[in-house]
């Protein structure tokens, strides 16, 4: 389960990636504790900075190994989670996924899903988000 970093006023922070291939298909990941699709991602761990946080969960729901750097595309208040709740999003276009990774407790299913074909629990941050990426929509920085 993501554990999000709480600092001491309150504040969380936490990562997403929009993991994108070679045929402009999105990576989302299924939870098996909350419902719908959405970019992978998680808690940002103490003593961790945000690209290593980033690795370490792209690796964790998608064995997904950056190859190069990832791009900040903004950061944005999540509401959803806590007042105090925000997420950094970076575009991710570099990387290796040796073989799909193998449902467990957490990530009940995965998949690179082409924009016309999102599934339909496919959450509205999501959405958004992907939207900004690839139709270059307003960035409200809220999730």
């Amino acid at each position: 389960m993501h554990v999000w970093w709480r600092f001491s006023r309150g504040l969380t922070l936490g990562v997403r990636a929009m993991v994108i291939d070679g045929d402009d298909r999105v990576l989302l990941v299924k939870h098996s504790y909350v419902s719908g699709w959405y970019l992978p991602g998680g808690g940002v761990e103490p003593g961790e900075t945000l690209h290593e946080a980033l690795a370490r969960e792209l690796l964790e729901e998608g064995n997904v190994r950056l190859t190069a750097a990832p791009a900040l595309h903004g950061v944005y208040h999540n509401a959803h989670v806590s007042r105090r709740d925000h997420v950094a999003l970076y575009v991710v276009r570099a990387f290796e996924q040796p073989s799909a990774p193998t449902p467990n407790h957490e990530i009940v299913a995965t998949g690179f899903f082409p924009l016309d074909a999102l599934p339909a629990e496919t959450t509205r941050g999501t959405r958004a988000r992907i939207a900004e990426v690839f139709h270059g929509a307003p960035a409200t920085g809220r999730w």
